[in-house]
Formats: structure tokens, sequence, C-alpha cells
């Protein structure tokens, strides 16, 4: 093929191709968070907990763990407490994990040693590193077995006063010895750099990198190595949803002799760190990292056993996601992502077969994707002729308008009265902005309108008319059959009369209701959607107001309560209920605690039962609780749930087994290529079309023609009349 974009020693093997279009800046799993480094470092690097693969909602099992962590909660005098246990009785919360033995790092030059057992790239000099631009420039590697204390050691790295972790505060409040170990390694680097200014040396042991701090040296309270293979953390009070924190790289593990090898001087300047070449024990290893043009993962030839699973969710089967059961992964030997800075050139590459799978973006909706008047949305003919598949998820995202609870008009006064009347407001304007068109207009279809905080697959929420958010909806159908319908305008004038605003008017004085959207430039108070809302509004006779200010204004509007209606959204870190749920908590209140909470809502009840919530097992009497709060927060109305944002996926029928799923990141082990369906269909879509090369040719030809018979013509001509003078000189002169 001759517009084929890879080499041709790749032809025919097995690797997938992809793309990104952002470089990631962190790939060290303490520092990355972001999902355009997950992509990359959930391969590599292994938390002792992962989601499984297929099943919704999402559940955990274990990853390099031998089993699920035992987890063990104990009142302030050190007595045991049943896992029903009220939380507040909780004083600590003891998980410990055992992880499987036999499991093995990557083969990297860290773990190469010396005949004598010596690290073989230890104390490193200029001249040595010289010639050597990345990992593959070391001669020797080695690998060791995962052990319990590089679990621990990455732990330590959360404090680390240089490495800055973004979750550390968060970690502080449930793990109080990572603030301790931070002072105390603070306090160590400030010595080591004072030792060094006054060229008394450093404290660590002989051949140690200056400035290096060894964190087997460092006690991290209330975390532990118990044996070989288990290790032990004692949280403060309860906090069940660690065990989702469990599953990301924060928890991953990383070696001391790692840690030490990249601290080498003349190290960085190479780009030789941990924030470049994660180090890890999953099915990948980063062999090629250049994030302007190309970045490559290679099957780790060290990984552990492990196999495909054998159960999902109903309709997994015959998706064919099971056909693969039991066998081992990873499937692909090797992951290529190209840099795609444009849009046209990923979607171009991804019809020609060269791109394995492609996101859906605005411009090429129309072009990939139908809709139905119903809403539905099918794969075009053009999609469905090239055997393409169209994969979609709701994120467990949440977007949403709220109101600012201490706004006196839309948060309502001190008195009862007064807060009635402004509930009735924000449910007549929660029913006027037509969500389901909103979803159409502006997002391609692309979103599932909310009926609460919580989106579908996350515990708590609720399917069909259970879950339905009766004051905006009513149900149309059997319970089997049916589905919610968004109530009309007519119910929304009805809730604002019964405001005090009938017709968009104060009842008493008169005067316009006015509501204000506080934004920013490029945010819901763009022109087309600005129009959209003054058009809902207006037709409730309420005037609408778009107030855009910078982002800085805007997060000083928010944060000081002088907003009145803003537009926000929420990924959920883990698919705990916690996680979405507390953005309505009263204590979270933006404004007097600086929390989360923006609309900076209280409501007792809710709160009350949020604290019993929150460190509650899943289960049905969990369940209760969620429904019960989910009915205040739909009467309340705080927000107006717009949308749980959809992911839209394309793939070729040659790629198998991938199911969408935004907690699921370490999926490329579980994926599979059809290698001679993929290699037919590339020569088939990019056969040389060769005939404008012969029409050219005959153009040419014809062009050229006229220009060569002149030329031989008179080639011809001159060589007649030039003989003719030879012959006739030679007789002339004979004559004579």
């Amino acid at each position: 093929m001759l517009n084929d974009p890879y080499p041709a020693g790749e032809r025919g093997a097995n690797v997938l191709y992809t793309a990104f279009t952002e470089r990631p800046k962190h790939l060290d799993p303490v520092q990355s968070y972001s999902e355009d480094e997950a992509t990359f470092l959930y391969q590599i690097v292994e938390p002792p907990l992962q989601y499984h693969y297929l099943k919704r909602p999402y559940a955990l099992e274990p990853a390099t763990a031998d089993g699920m962590p035992k987890l063990r909660r104990l009142d302030a005098s050190g007595r045991e407490l049943p896992a029903t246990a009220d939380p507040a009785k909780v004083a600590q919360t003891v998980i410990e994990v055992r992880i499987r033995p036999g499991i093995l790092y990557q083969p990297h030059p860290a773990f190469a040693t010396t005949s004598t057992g010596e690290p073989r790239y230890q104390g490193l000099s200029a001249a040595e590193l010289r010639e050597v631009r990345g990992l593959a420039d070391f001669a020797e590697t080695g690998t060791r077995e995962l052990v319990a204390a590089d679990y621990v050691y990455q732990i330590k790295r959360l404090a680390h006063p240089r490495l800055h972790s973004p979750i550390f505060e968060l970690m502080a409040e449930y793990m109080p010895g990572l603030k301790q170990l931070q002072a105390a390694l603070d306090a160590a680097s400030r010595a080591q750099a004072a030792r060094a200014t006054e060229g008394t040396g450093e404290a660590g042991a002989a051949g140690d990198p200056p400035g290096w701090l060894d964190l087997d040296r460092f006690a991290l309270p209330g975390v532990e190595v118990v044996d070989r293979h288990t290790w032990r953390i004692t949280l403060k009070g309860a906090y069940p949803q660690f065990l989702y924190w469990l599953s990301m790289p924060f928890f991953s593990p990383v070696p001391r002799e790692v840690d030490r090898f990249f601290a080498q001087p003349g190290m960085a300047e190479r780009n030789l760190t941990l924030d470049w070449w994660p180090v890890g024990t999953g099915p990948y290893m980063l062999v090629e990292n250049n994030p302007n043009a190309r970045m490559v993962l290679a099957r780790n030839p060290n990984y552990r056993s492990d196999t495909y699973p054998c159960e999902g969710e109903a309709g997994d089967a015959e998706a064919g996601l099971l056909a693969d059961c039991g066998k081992a992964m990873p499937f692909i030997d090797k992951v290529v992502f190209s840099r795609e800075r444009e849009g046209i050139p990923y979607w171009n590459k991804f019809l020609q077969g060269y791109y394995d799978a492609s996101g859906v973006s605005s411009d090429n909706f129309d072009q990939a994707v139908t809709l139905t008047s119903q809403g539905e949305v099918s794969l075009s003919e053009d999609m469905e002729a090239k055997g393409i598949r169209l994969l979609t998820s709701v994120s467990p995202s949440i977007f949403y308008l709220g109101f600012n609870m201490l706004d006196p008009l839309v948060g309502g006064g001190p008195s009862t009265a007064e807060k009635e009347r402004a509930r009735k407001l924000r449910q007549a304007i929660s029913v006027a902005l037509d969500m389901e068109e909103f979803v159409s207009i502006f997002l391609n279809g692309r979103g599932l309108p909310g009926m609460s905080p919580l989106p579908p697959g996350i515990f708590g929420a609720r399917e069909g008319r259970a879950g339905m958010n009766t004051v905006v909806y009513e149900w149309q159908g059997s319970d089997e059959d049916g589905r919610p319908v968004r109530r009309g305008v007519d119910e929304a004038r009805r809730l604002l009369a019964e405001a005090g605003w009938p017709n968009g008017r104060n009842a008493q004085t008169g005067e316009p209701l006015v509501i204000n959207l506080d934004t920013t430039p490029g945010g819901l108070g763009d022109k087309a959607r600005s129009d959209w809302l003054a058009k809902k509004f207006r037709d409730l006779g309420v005037q609408f107001v778009v107030r855009p200010t910078d982002f800085n204004r805007f997060q000083d509007k928010i944060r000081q309560g002088n907003a009145q209606l803003f537009f926000f959204g929420w990924n959920a870190d883990y698919p705990d209920p916690e996680n979405l749920l507390f953005l309505l908590h009263g204590p979270q209140g933006k404004v007097k605690f600086n929390g989360q909470n923006a609309a900076n809502y209280e409501n007792p009840e809710y709160d009350a039962l949020f604290e019993r919530m929150k460190a509650m097992p899943d289960g049905p009497a969990r369940q209760l609780i969620i429904d019960r709060m989910v009915a205040i927060l739909q009467q309340d109305a705080p927000w107006i749930f717009a949308f749980h944002p959809m992911s839209y996926s394309l793939q070729h029928g040659w790629v198998l087994n991938r199911k969408t799923g935004a907690m699921v990141r370490n999926t490329m082990k579980y994926q599979r290529i059809d290698l001679a369906r993929r290699e037919a269909a590339r020569a088939e879509w990019n056969r040389p079309v060769l005939w404008p090369l012969g029409l050219v040719a005959l153009l040419l030809a014809a062009l050229v023609a006229p220009a060569v018979v002149h030329w031989r013509r008179r080639e011809t001509a001159t060589a007649a009349v030039g003989g003719a003078a030879g012959t006739a000189g030679p007789q002339a002169g004979g004559g004579r």
C-alpha cells in the first residue's frame, strides 16, 4: 500500500494503532491525575485493585492483590465493630492488603546487577551518561519480585515535599501520618541543601545520589509492612471509599532502587525520570516516548498470569464480549499512539483503517451517526458498510445549572413562606429548561438528561420510573414499556404563579422577574446557548440576563456567593454515590466552608442522611437512604439536573473485546485484533488508483506529440538540405 503511514516491518504485526491529541504532562504515579495521562499509565503500573472490565455498576476486584483487602473497624477503645456499625462510632479503619507472590517488574536497568549482586548502574559518571538518551541505551536490564515495601514506598512519596501530589491534602485527612512525614522530609531536604551549600557533604549512605531522600529511612505512622507480601494502612475514622483509591496509580508500587536510579545526576537533563519513564508490573511497558509525535507501549515479557473475564452484564455474551473467556492476556503485542493535532487527518486515517478506533467529534458527527425522530442513535449507512461499530456509554459525570441558595430571589428569605416561594420558582425553571432539547441541539444528542446527581452505573442510581424526577417529568405508558416525559410549559407557569410571579411579574408590585446567569466567556453564555435560554425564559414571561466575566472574577463570585444561576460540571473520581451527593452536603458549602457545594444548599435532613450514607456498605439499607436523599433534592431543586454526558466511540469490526466505561482505564490488555480482517480491509480501502496517472501520461503525450513531430520534421528537413548540398559540392568540383 503506497499510502501506508507505518513502517513496512510492522505490516501484519499484532499492533493496535491509535492516536492522542494532548501530550501527557505527568507519568509519575504520584502526580498523574488526568485522562490524557491515564491512557498510558494504567497500562504500565498496577495498583492492588482494579475494576471488573465488564460488570456494571462498576465493581472492584483484585489486580495484584491476592483477594480483596481485609477491613477492620475499631472504636476508640480498640474493639472491633461490625460492618453495619454506626460510622460515628468508628475511630479507626484498618485495611490489610496481601499481594500475590511471584509478580515481576518489567525489564529495567535499575534492576540490573553486577556479578557480586551490586546495582549495575549506580553512581554513574558524566562520561558514562554522555551517550545515553533513553532507557534503551543501557545495555543490561534486570527484574525482581513485587513486594509489599514497594507499595509503602509509593505511599510515602505522596508526602514528598518536591513532588506535590494532588491528593496529598485529601489523603492526609484520613492518614494523619502523612503530614508528620512531610514535615520530616522537608526538614531533611533543607538540611541536605544547607550541607551542600556549605560543602560538608551529604548525610546519605555512600554512593547515594546528592539530594536524594531515601524514604526507607523515614517512618510513616499508620502505614506498615507486615511481611514480604502484606502491608497495612490504618485510617482515621470510617472511609470505605478508600478502596476505590486503591485502584488508582497513586497507590501503585514504586521500587526504591528505581527511585534511586533516576535520582542520579544527569538523569533529569536527559528526561530519565519516573515522570517520563514509569516503571511497573503491568501488561505493557513504555518503550518510546516522543509526546510530540509518537508513544509506544510494548508487551511486558515478565507480566504475571492473567486471564480474560468469564462473566459480565446482560448483553455481553450476545455482543461477543465473553468469547475469550479464560484466555491469557494481553492479546496485543504493541500499542502505537500517534500524535494528531487536527481532527480531519485523525478521521481520514481511521476511515482508511490506519487507526483501529476513533472518537466522534462535532466535525464528523453527521458523517458517522444518524439520529431518529425519537432521538435514538445509530450508525450512518457509510459506517455500517465498512463494518464499523458504535460504542456508547454514559460518563460518571453530571452537568448542572446551580441556584445560589444564598441569593434572596432563588434561595428565599428567612421565613418558611419565602423559602417555599423560592422553591416553587426553582421548580418552575427546572421544568421550563428543556434539557432534552438542549442535548439534541448543542450536544448532537450525546447526553442523558439528568434526574438526579447520580448517573447510571453508580450505586444508588435508579432506572426507569423509580428514578424519575416527578417534579419535572410524568410517566407515560406502562411501567415496563413507558418513559418519562417532561411536563409542559403550562406546568412551569403554574409553579411560577404559585411562587408569586404570575406571567413573570411580581403579584404584589408588578415588577418583572429577572434571572441572571453568571458565566465565563466560552461557557454556557455563548451566543447560541444564551439565545436558547432566553427563549425558554421568555416562554415563562421571565427576563433573562447573561453576566459574563473572566474566569478569576467568576470564581470570586462563586466563592463569595454573589452569583445567582451558574453552570457547573463534576466528574466522579470513583463510582460511589458519596462522590456526587457530597456536592450538595451543607458542610461542603462554598461560602461558609470553601467546599465543593457551590449552590450553598443546606437541608438538615439531607445532611444527616448523607453522614449516615457515606460510610455505609452498598446494600438495601444504603439504597433506601439514597432514595430519600434524591427525593429531597428533586423537591428542593437546588440544581437543574441538566445532563450526564455520553461517550461515543467508533471501532473497526476487527477490534474485539472493546467495551466503554470511564472508570475502567486499564483496557488495553483485554482488547484483541483480528489481523487478517484488518489487512484485507486496508488493502481493499487503499488500493492504488493508477488510472489518473495514465490519463496524465496521455495528456502529456498529447501535449508533447506535436512538438516532437515538429522537431522531427525540422530535423528531417535539415538533414535533407544538408545532404543535397554535400553531394553537389564534390560533383561540381570533380567537373572542373
